[in-house]
């Protein structure tokens, strides 16, 4: 253990890696905890260190008077069970022990079960500390959400729009003395796709202080990143994993393209296949949409197939019901949105299984287990198609069972009801936010037509310059083409 107390970590902190098991620092750890620890001079303002001794550590100085000063700003970029969480957990605990006071530390992170993983790290790492966390996600109860952050805790695990809302609505706490923010799965939340926070973003970050240290972490470097690495204050340190692609090797990458009428059938015959060579196997397979990924479970049911889902549009205690199922092996199938693909951690995934091709090349990366190239050219692998043939019209008749049951439950009804819901939570109108919606992409049709008019019409001149080059001169009128005669006297 004489690696971590290298790392500058207090012996209170060492040994409870130590009882945890974690007996040497991982690359991702040796390279950010002493950056993150490292206090260096600065012009803003200081706090005195309590005189309280919360670790019961020997060695803890109860000098009073003392300041501290930030550490510097990290970078961090590792693959997913490479020991990230505890890279930024580890030296939060250190500074919280050194200095207790609630509000300490904010993290963000884009999925609710990324924030519940994340609050487990520091329980069981602040142990001795009498560490008291809240975890922000949307899908909870707000009332008790408000209170739980009125009492001050010292680690708030939120993802973005649930925290914005409760900054919006409240003022109950406040997050203008945190000390470290923290964004997990960082490229996911300063993104702008299907899932924008910039908004919530905006709101979060006009609360907490321009005075604090900040963590970003990822499983997959982005441009977005890089950008942030010239933004940051704090004497910004960078740290990338070395060796990106150390498990490319290990990981066995094929394709199998099969037109999208027969693409259920192969899904099935693939399934049996591997669970007929290692019935042991854990399988994660990826869906684009809620509604397929619970049309897919219920199918695979049919046929006997142990089989849970994880999306969006599932509670959240049934969402925690279904990961710990299948990370207990009890279910050996697990059907997701992407919801599943950022950082958690399910090391015993022996096969992923990609049900529809990701529309970014990130997004297979991160399903995949964050360590493969995406430009790594795939084999094909080899299905005999007889075989799948034989049980077409069977998968085909069980799936539009499938689609009818949950027609009849009113799926996509539930979806627009939630989505009411969710913005009646939030304090708006959503009969005027879809109002607003429609005007927006009106608006943005407009603009699209007014983009294609100016470039037609840039594209016209363009050419009627060029057409010009290659004609002779137009003589003006009145004018002689040849040469002028001579003038003969008055």
């Amino acid at each position: 253990m004489a690696g971590f107390a290298e790392l500058g970590l207090s012996s209170w902190l060492v040994e409870q890696c130590r009882q945890l098991g974690l007996k040497q620092p991982t690359p991702v750890q040796l390279g950010c905890i002493p950056a993150i620890l490292e206090a260096f001079a600065h012009s803003g303002p200081t706090r005195r260190r309590a005189t309280s001794d919360v670790t019961g550590d020997p060695g803890f100085r109860r000098t009073t008077g003392q300041c501290w000063h930030l550490g510097r700003d990290c970078l961090g970029c590792a693959k997913t069970g490479s020991g990230k969480t505890a890279a930024f957990v580890l030296p939060i605990l250190q500074k919280l022990s050194e200095d207790p006071y609630g509000i300490f530390c904010l993290v963000l992170t884009p999925t609710r079960e990324l924030a519940y993983q994340i609050a487990e790290q520091f329980r069981v790492l602040g142990k001795p500390l009498g560490l008291k966390d809240c975890i922000i996600v949307g899908g909870m109860d707000m009332v008790a959400q408000a209170l739980e952050l009125s009492r001050k805790p010292h680690v708030v695990i939120a993802t973005p729009g649930r925290l914005a809302d409760h900054l919006r609505s409240s003022n109950t706490f406040s997050i203008k003395k945190i000390r470290f923010l923290v964004m997990d799965e960082a490229d996911r939340l300063l993104e702008q796709g299907c899932t924008d926070f910039t908004v919530d973003l905006e709101a979060i970050l006009a609360a907490v202080p321009a005075h604090r240290q900040t963590l970003l972490f990822s499983a997959t470097l982005t441009d977005t990143l890089r950008e942030l690495q010239g933004l940051a204050t704090n004497q910004p340190f960078f740290w990338e994993a070395q060796a990106p692609v150390s498990t490319v090797e290990q990981l066995d990458q094929r394709y199998l393209l099969v037109p999208e009428k027969v693409k259920d059938a192969y899904l099935v015959h693939l399934i049996q296949r591997f669970q007929d060579e290692h019935e042991d196997w854990s399988i994660i397979i990826f869906t684009n949409t809620c509604k397929t990924c619970q049309i897919l479970c219920m199918m695979l049911r049919k046929f006997s197939f142990p089989t849970v889902a994880l999306h969006s549009m599932m509670k959240q205690k049934e969402r925690f019901a279904a990961l710990a199922k299948f990370k207990s092996s009890i279910y050996r199938i697990l059907i997701a949105t992407d919801v599943a693909s950022r950082g958690l951690d399910i090391p015993t995934v022996q096969v992923v299984i990609n049900h529809n091709t990701p529309g970014l090349p990130k997004i297979y990366i991160h399903r995949v287990g964050r360590t493969a190239r995406a430009e790594k050219k795939l084999e094909e692998f080899s299905v005999e198609e007889a075989e799948v043939l034989q049980i077409l019209t069977q998968v085909n008749v069980v799936r539009r069972e499938c689609e009818i049951k949950l027609e009849a439950a009113h799926f996509d009804e539930k979806k627009e009801i939630n989505k009411r819901k969710q913005l009646i939570l939030e304090g708006k109108d959503p009969d005027l936010e879809a109002k607003r919606k429609a005007e927006l992409a009106k608006i943005k049709q407009k603009n699209w037509r007014f983009k294609e008019k100016v470039e037609e019409t840039l594209k016209r001149q363009k050419a009627g310059r060029a057409g010009h080059k290659g004609r002779p001169p137009r003589t003006p009128p009145g004018s002689h083409s040849g040469p002028v005669p001579s003038q003969g006297p008055a």
